[in-house]
């Protein structure tokens, strides 16, 4: 029997953050062109088994952030994001990898806890302002 919470979880699921995210830029992108470029790799979906070895032949790989945005900005040719719910969430070693792995190449990578955060990072990227 599945078990119902009276209350609704505290903070939204990663999921829900990146909808609320992918939504704002959707909003955004008529005074903000470039949030147009903002595109989803979906990663970390439960899938089965069949499917799983199908997309690692393809090229998936364990731990890519979540968010790319294809904008080059200052030395920058992109912005990466792995996006994690406000409260809870956990880097995982090869999320970590990726995100440096990113950055030595001249990448922009980081971990953002929440669609606010992101937004915010996005932001700051967008105005060349690079030191959050």
């Amino acid at each position: 029997m599945k078990r119902f919470r009276l209350t609704p979880e505290p903070y939204p699921s990663e999921s829900q953050e990146q909808a609320g995210l992918v939504r704002w830029a959707q909003l955004r992108r008529y005074t903000l062109p470039e949030l147009d470029m903002l595109v989803s790799i979906p990663n970390g979906s439960k899938r089965d088994v069949q499917t799983g070895v199908k997309l690692v032949r393809e090229g998936l790989r364990k731990g890519f952030p979540d968010l790319a945005l294809f904008v080059k900005r200052g030395d920058y040719g992109a912005l990466f994001i792995e996006l994690k719910r406000r409260t809870g969430g956990r880097v995982s070693p090869e999320q970590k990898d990726w995100i440096e792995r990113l950055n030595a190449q001249g990448y922009r990578a980081t971990v953002c806890f929440g669609a606010s955060e992101a937004i915010k990072a996005i932001e700051r990227y967008l105005n060349n302002d690079f030191s959050g």
